[in-house]
């Protein structure tokens, strides 16, 4: 009798088990968000919003990891040599594809995972008000003054601030030399120090930066709240300048399973919809949305092209 009733103990516990795990659901354990930057950067703080807002939404416990390195590629690589279980994933920006470009496209962007684009960030003029040249109309006419010699500063050469200034300069007709900076933070320092003319980011930048101002930016129309002053490349007389931007979202390793799929989709759509999370990307003057693994890798593939064109003309890769 003893014994009949242990096997049947043994056998309740075994089938108990295996139905809890055949009934799990993702995730059973911690997930790891990876920033290509160093903590305190833009991204940084972009994955970090995400996490303590997905908090309203999930039990799940997410754990930031900064691996920063050679613009991102230290860290995608990370992300491609860590399996395809949804564990592991990453916040990534437009100068992420810029890298990849530039390093000879040793990354094939099909091996990844493109989840979700969630922040489109336009690009901005941004200039120092400590400086007499602070206003469009002066840009151009010191640039032309100075034939070739302006300086623009901004983060990286090739990256995506680089192409900017390099389309600006074309629609513009004007010539200036791009000094790039190990960060923005530090191109920004310089530009405040009387060490350019021009600065090439995004609004966000002069947040919290008083003698910094946006001279005009690229959208079809004028942003609202702190930005409602700020002039379009159309309103100054620039054609084919109205959508350059500075996308931010996540991505993965290729191959996660299909449970771990829904549970992001669902939580970047909770997350995009969120009033916080609205407010906190708008009151940057970017917009919010969330584009669905197929929409942003043509996304990426578009980006691809233009960065090698680009890199091409500057003679950053054959």
């Amino acid at each position: 009798m003893k014994k009949g009733c242990i096997a049947l103990l043994v056998a309740l516990v075994f089938v108990v088990g295996s139905f809890s795990t055949a009934t799990a659901k993702f995730p059973t354990k911690p997930i790891k968000l990876i920033v290509y930057t160093k903590p305190g950067g833009a991204i940084d703080v972009f994955a970090r919003k995400f996490t303590g807002i997905a908090a309203k939404y999930t039990d799940a416990t997410f754990v930031v990891v900064n691996k920063s390195g050679a613009g991102g590629i230290v860290a995608i690589k990370h992300i491609l040599s860590e399996k395809a279980d949804g564990y592991n994933f990453a916040a990534v920006t437009r100068s992420n594809v810029g890298k990849i470009v530039s390093t000879g496209n040793e990354i094939n962007v099909e091996d990844l995972d493109w989840m979700a684009l969630m922040v489109s960030d336009p690009e901005a003029i941004i200039t120092s008000r400590l400086l007499p040249v602070n206003t469009w109309e002066q840009i151009v006419a010191d640039a032309k003054e100075k034939d070739g010699n302006q300086i623009w500063v901004g983060p990286a050469a090739g990256g995506n601030d680089h192409i900017m200034a390099m389309k600006t300069w074309n629609a513009a007709g004007i010539k200036a030399k791009w000094i790039p900076y190990a960060s923005g933070g530090k191109a920004m320092a310089a530009l405040l120090g009387g060490h350019g003319v021009v600065y090439v980011g995004n609004p966000q930048d002069v947040i919290g930066r008083p003698d910094l101002k946006v001279a005009v930016i690229s959208s079809p129309e004028r942003l609202g709240g702190d930005f409602a002053d700020v002039p379009t490349f159309k309103e100054v007389g620039i054609e084919g300048l109205d959508n350059e931007i500075l996308w931010r979202g996540f991505m993965a390793k290729k191959g996660m399973p299909e449970e771990a799929k829904a549970f992001y989709h669902d939580l970047f759509d909770k997350v995009n919809n969120d009033a916080e999370w609205q407010e906190y990307v708008q009151r940057g003057g970017a917009v919010p949305l969330f584009d669905k693994e197929e929409k942003f890798l043509a996304t990426v593939k578009k980006d691809q092209e233009e960065f090698g064109a680009a890199l091409k003309q500057i003679g950053a890769i054959k």
